[in-house]
């Protein structure tokens, strides 16, 4: 079972955080026959499938790097990558029980929600920050991440599961602080332009 379960945590976790560069790896790996995904997933190396997602993974790279519309990016695909994780969740233990794959799902979509909202979070409060080019730096950073963590996914099941656990622990303190922080970038915004509103009320 350490195969599949690396396959499924490893494409829920990356749709978290690169749903489409997650899906095209699949595909390219399974159409070179460097992987082997069960046929509930072999839809992924269908050349159409590839191609979409290759075009929707340049998008989303360029997306990503531009400072406040990669947060709103992030707020739509919050219906997306999410969903999509349970889906390759299961997807990757095939014909399995069905109490199993509704497992699969759940714990898919979300360790998928978990990447996506830490991601999200962190480059929310990024956003809040003056200058752009730690927005640059860390999409770039997730990137990386993604890509590598993918393969590792793939081809080194163990290694991957021991960083994920890291991962979630990372998250679980990261989060609330997270939240916490855009928190207060936003009341300090608020406060600042109601500031600013009272003294052109002022001076008019």
């Amino acid at each position: 079972m350490l195969e599949p379960l690396s396959l499924a945590a490893g494409l829920s976790w990356g749709s978290g955080l690169r749903l489409y560069l997650t899906v095209l790896m699949a595909g390219v790996l399974q159409r070179l026959g460097l992987i082997h995904l069960p046929d509930t997933l072999s839809v992924l190396a269908s050349p159409w499938v590839i191609g979409i997602a290759a075009a929707l993974t340049v998008l989303e790279f360029l997306a990503d790097k531009i400072p406040a519309f990669d947060s709103l990016w992030d707020a739509v695909h919050t219906f997306i990558r999410i969903p999509a994780g349970a889906v390759l969740a299961a997807g990757a233990l095939g014909h399995a029980d069905p109490a199993l794959l509704t497992v699969a799902a759940l714990a898919g979509g979300t360790l998928a929600g978990t990447a996506h909202l830490a991601k999200a979070g962190t480059r929310a409060l990024i956003n809040l920050s003056p200058e752009p080019v730690s927005n640059v730096v860390t999409s770039s950073a997730e990137d990386g991440m993604t890509f590598v963590g993918v393969l590792l996914a793939f081809f080194v099941p163990l290694l991957f599961l021991v960083m994920l656990v890291a991962f979630l622990v990372l998250a679980a303190w990261a989060l609330p602080r997270l939240w916490r922080g855009v928190q207060g970038g936003f009341r300090g915004m608020a406060t600042h332009m109601v500031s600013r509103l009272s003294l052109r009320g002022r001076h008019d």
